[in-house]
């Protein structure tokens, strides 16, 4: 078959329009400006390599700027003024957690992805029988409680205690305590096929690998070698009417159509619709898109 345009997916480009905690408030040179509640953050954004739209003034007025080293994520913080607390408390809409500057540079929360949890509320908000949900690689957890509060049974499994055990802390500075949450410490491949054996089954499924990474045994995990098979068990373990899956991807060398075409092909047989693209974050400066991550969703 020839292809045309009609056989060319679109790429979107979603950005959060809700926060109030945090802001983008500038980027460029390698940098992004950012604020985390009371705080001011300089951090690496290679894709920023445009000229910053604030002043240098702007940016030396930082609480604390991350220097990297030559170890993935790896490097250290240099505070320019002190934290009152770390961690502190930040709110997205029905959602209280945990903010902190951890020695990875990561913050306890990934910004750009409140489109995420959106999108997943409003699916589940609007299905009339309760959902099962399975987070992998769940981190600290927001997309986990953000399908919780929208009435979902959840199980959230990351193979960093570390990381489970912020997640719990967040569900009950949000309130939601009383939620059906599994929270388990596990390697998300061994734990798949676990599942598919046992017979469970899951309406929704969050993916959130990284680029490189270990299980709590050691485990090697690599994006390209192992996500195909673990796509595959995925859908292994959805059930007969499933909601959605959604997956996001962060340093990657690959565009938003290689998520696309994977699950396209992997869901074909369940119908529904895939789309694909970008997560990034509006500048308070001049309004620029700072992209963060690729994504593909899929709904039934």
């Amino acid at each position: 078959m020839t292809p045309n345009s009609s056989d060319t997916p679109e790429i979107e480009v979603l950005h959060p329009l809700d926060w109030e905690d945090y802001e983008l408030l500038d980027s460029g040179n390698g940098q992004k400006l950012e604020r985390y509640g009371p705080y001011r953050f300089k951090r690496p954004a290679v894709q920023a390599i445009w000229k910053p739209a604030l002043e240098e003034k702007a940016w030396q007025n930082v609480h604390a700027v991350f220097q990297p080293t030559g170890q993935e994520s790896g490097g250290v913080w240099k505070f320019n003024q002190p934290l009152r607390e770390n961690p502190w408390i930040m709110t997205y809409k029905p959602l209280t957690f945990q903010a902190y500057a951890s020695r990875s540079r990561h913050m306890g929360v990934f910004p750009e992805q409140a489109v995420h949890w959106d999108w997943i509320q409003h699916i589940l908000s609007t299905n009339k029988k309760p959902a099962h949900v399975l987070n992998l690689f769940g981190y600290t957890g927001l997309a986990t409680l953000a399908a919780a509060h929208a009435g979902a049974h959840v199980t959230h499994v990351d193979a960093s205690k570390k990381s489970v055990t912020q997640a719990h802390a967040n569900q009950e500075l949000s309130g939601l305590s009383d939620r059906p949450i599994r929270w388990i410490v596990d390697d998300a491949t061994k734990f798949l096929r676990r599942e598919i054996r046992r017979g469970n089954r899951y309406e929704g499924i969050i993916l959130d690998p990284p680029k490189f990474g270990r299980g709590p045994k050691g485990e090697v995990w690599e994006f390209f070698d192992l996500f195909a098979s673990l796509l595959r068990d995925c859908i292994d373990v959805l059930s007969d009417r499933p909601l959605f899956l959604v997956v996001t991807a962060y340093a990657i060398q690959a565009s938003a159509l290689s998520l696309y075409y994977t699950l396209d092909q992997a869901l074909a047989h369940k119908g529904g619709t895939v789309s694909a693209g970008e997560l990034a974050i509006r500048e308070k400066s001049a309004g620029r898109l700072l992209s963060m991550a690729i994504y593909a969703r899929w709904n039934e």
